[in-house]
């Protein structure tokens, strides 16, 4: 009966001292994997002399001092000095260990057998169990060690528990065995209250991912709207080089003209050139340069397409929104109103935008309509869409909306589309 217990004692060892190693994310060179297979036969050795001069129950009493503590040394030791996540792997590797004594006891339990039978199921099961949790356990579990601390305290907290639960109920007091009710009731509390602890991190762990995601998408709205910009300067700028290039050929021939008495000719020369400039400069709608631009930018582009665009926009050239945030504002609410329209002239119907927009003790006040369908869905006065890849404007002008403790409407309203914003 000894030499079997003291054998299922040393497979018990060996199964908690590896899994702990596989759970640290350690560089295993051959050095390292020589220090831990050395520091594993010490301890195996220690558990072995104080059984031998002892008895088992006093091993399981001293087990903390003579395995867990030298173990969690050797990992720091292995893992450039960190502490915390060695410490957390060998209450981990612990709790790792009670399933397997779980599935032994209930095996014992149905087939009414003793301590021998149960010794004997222990060592049958613990390499098959061992190397199903490092090949499906092990990598997750080392994943946890690049988490910031405050998780890997989340996640070291309920480990730890059962390792005082354990050691104070079963070890160290027969408070379990007795049916005391606060020790019974003790690691359901502690379930329930893990679980709790994760919903509220994981739903705050769900907000900033969210917001990240926002953040992302207007960062990314910005730089399309930027490059629109760019490109519509680069062109205004091309132009204008050409235009530059060219003043001399034209002096030239206006000077022939005039010399040759062909004024009319000069004259109308003259109107050519100047409604061509006239067409291709950047329209001036309001004092605010980003705002203007953006106005330009989607003017050409609406025109383009057959569809008329109206524009008041009364905007000195500062203002108490960010320019960024005024680019998310106007493109993606612009860009919405350009789809809508798009649609009704691929139904061979008339489309139209109007935008508005003033400035009223320091507040920002912008309404675009357009003309639009009339069977759009709303959701607590929000458009919405079940169109993949689509929403993501109105859900950013909200955000933005809100970040400045402003207010938004969207409504529908003899086929036309409203957005309303006083921010």
């Amino acid at each position: 009966m000894m030499v079997i217990y003291l054998t299922n004692l040393t497979s018990v060892g060996i199964f908690g001292i590896v899994l702990s190693a596989a759970f640290c994310d350690i560089l295993w060179t051959r050095k390292k994997l020589l220090i831990l297979a050395g520091g594993m036969a010490a301890m195996l050795m220690l558990q072995g002399i104080v059984c031998f001069y002892t008895d088992v129950e006093f091993v399981e009493r001293v087990y903390p001092i003579i395995t867990h503590i030298p173990l969690i040394i050797l990992l720091c030791a292995l893992n450039n000095k960190q502490c915390l996540w060695p410490a957390i792997s060998v209450l981990t590797a612990y709790l790792c260990c009670q399933i397997r004594r779980w599935v032994v006891l209930a095996a014992v339990a149905a087939f009414s057998g003793d301590a021998m039978m149960q010794n004997i199921m222990e060592l049958c099961i613990t390499l098959p169990m061992l190397f199903l949790i490092l090949k499906f356990v092990a990598p997750s579990v080392r994943l946890v060690s690049s988490y910031k601390i405050s998780v890997q305290c989340l996640f070291g907290a309920v480990p730890l528990l059962y390792y005082g639960f354990d050691y104070l109920t079963r070890v160290y007091t027969n408070l379990l065995l007795e049916g005391g009710l606060v020790a019974v009731e003790f690691m359901p509390f502690v379930c329930c209250l893990s679980y709790l602890a994760f919903v509220a991190y994981s739903s705050a762990e769900e907000r900033k991912r969210s917001r990240l995601e926002q953040t992302q998408e207007i960062l990314n709205l910005q730089v399309g709207q930027a490059v629109r910009e760019i490109e519509v300067l680069r062109s205004s700028q091309q132009k204008t080089s050409t235009y530059r290039h060219d003043l001399r050929h034209h002096m030239q021939y206006l000077s022939s003209c005039i010399e040759n008495g062909r004024l009319e000719q000069a004259q109308g020369y003259i109107h050519e050139i100047c409604s061509e400039i006239e067409a291709n400069k950047v329209t001036v709608f309001c004092e605010n340069e980003a705002m203007n631009l953006i106005f330009s930018s989607f003017a050409g582009r609406v025109k383009d397409y057959g569809i008329s665009i109206k524009i008041r926009a009364g905007i000195l050239s500062d203002v108490s929104v960010l320019e960024s945030d005024l680019c998310v504002l106007l493109s993606n609410a612009l860009e919405n109103a350009f789809h809508a329209c798009q649609k009704q002239k691929e139904r061979g119907l008339s489309a139209d935008i109007e935008v508005s927009a003033y400035e009223e003790k320091g507040r920002l006040f912008l309404q675009i309509t357009n003309s639009c369908d009339t069977d759009i869905m709303f959701d607590n006065g929000i458009p919405v869409t079940s169109t993949p890849g689509h929403g993501l404007g109105i859900r950013s002008i909200c955000a933005i909306v809100e970040r400045y403790g402003g207010m938004y409407a969207f409504f529908v309203d003899n086929g036309r589309f409203y957005l309303r914003m006083v921010l």
